[in-house]
C-alpha cells in the first residue's frame, strides 16, 4: 500500500510539473493505457460460418440439444412434446405433418443470430400460402419467413418482412428450393423500474447478405390481424421459435452470439 501511494505521488507531482498542453498528453496516455483490449473473437471460415463466441443452436445433427417442440394436449392447451419430431436429413431440419413449433431451451436478450432456411421447390398455393414460417424473438416479435420469389403477398408479410408493422426494403427472395439466409440484428426492450415501457426493441435484418431491416423500431408484439401495441408486462430473456405454418420448410446452420 505504501509502495502504490508513493507512486501515485510521484505520477502527481510529474503531472503538476507539466505545461497545459503536455497535461492533455499525459492524460490521453493514461487512458490508453488503462483502457481494457477489444476482446478477440476468431472468425468463421466463411461469414456464414459460426465464431469462436457463437453458440451453435443447430449443427445438423441432434436437434433436443437446444430446442424443445410445442403441441397440443387433448384440452387444446399448449404442452412440451417429449422430444422434437422435425425430420433432419442432410444437415437440415424440416418441419412435419402434424409437427408443433421449435423453441429454444434459452433464453435470449440482446444477440445476432445467423439462420439458413429453404422453402419447397415444389410450388403449392399461393400468397402466404407459399412456403409460410417465422422466426419469433423472445416467442413475442416476428421476423417472416415466405416464399416471395414471384409471389405477391402483402408489404409487411413477404419474407423479411417484421411480420405486419415492417415490409423489407427490398425483396432478395431466391428460387424455391434454394437456401437463403437471415443475419438478424436484435437489441430487447428496457423498461422502467415500474415495469412500463421505456424503450423499444429495434431490429436489424440482412437477407442474403443484403440490409432489408435497417435498425427498425419493432412497435409491439406481433398481432394479426390488429394494431400492435406495448400493452405486454415487462419481459427479460426469452426464446426463440421456428414457426410451424403448415409448410415443410428447412432450416440448417443456426447459430446466435449473445451482444
Amino acid at each position: 500500500m505504501q509502495g502504490q501511494q508513493a507512486t501515485l505521488k510521484r505520477m502527481q507531482n510529474l503531472y503538476d510539473s507539466l505545461s497545459p498542453m503536455q497535461k492533455n498528453m499525459f492524460m490521453t496516455e493514461i487512458k490508453h493505457i488503462m483502457t481494457p483490449e477489444v476482446t478477440i473473437v476468431q472468425p468463421g471460415r466463411t461469414d456464414d460460418d459460426p465464431p469462436s463466441d457463437a453458440i451453435i443452436l443447430f449443427d445438423g445433427t441432434d436437434p433436443n440439444k437446444e430446442w424443445q417442440e410445442s403441441g397440443f394436449g387433448p384440452d387444446r392447451k399448449m404442452t412440451i412434446k417429449p422430444a422434437v419430431t422435425w425430420i433432419v436429413k442432410d444437415g437440415a431440419i424440416e418441419s412435419s405433418k402434424g409437427s408443433g413449433s421449435l423453441t429454444t431451451k434459452r433464453s435470449f436478450e440482446d444477440f445476432q443470430l445467423h439462420i439458413e432456411w429453404k422453402t419447397p421447390s415444389l410450388i403449392t398455393g399461393e400468397g402466404q400460402g407459399r412456403g409460410n414460417s417465422g422466426i419469433q424473438i423472445q416467442g413475442i416479435y416476428e421476423i417472416q419467413i415466405l416464399d416471395s420469389y414471384n409471389n405477391r403477398t402483402y408489404r409487411n408479410g413477404q419474407a423479411a418482412a417484421v411480420y405486419m408493422q415492417h415490409a423489407p426494403l427490398v425483396n432478395v427472395s431466391r428460387k424455391p428450393g434454394e437456401w437463403q439466409s437471415f443475419d438478424i440484428i436484435y437489441t430487447a426492450p428496457r423498461f422502467k423500474n415500474d415495469s412500463t415501457f421505456f424503450t423499444p426493441p429495434r431490429v436489424t435484418v440482412f437477407h442474403n447478405g443484403v440490409l432489408v431491416q435497417n435498425n427498425v423500431e419493432i412497435q409491439g408484439p406481433t398481432v394479426s390481424p390488429g394494431i400492435p401495441q406495448y400493452t405486454i408486462k415487462a419481459h427479460g430473456p426469452g426464446p426463440i421459435s421456428l414457426q410451424q405454418h403448415g409448410n415443410p420448410v428447412a432450416f440448417k446452420n443456426i447459430w446466435i452470439r449473445e451482444l
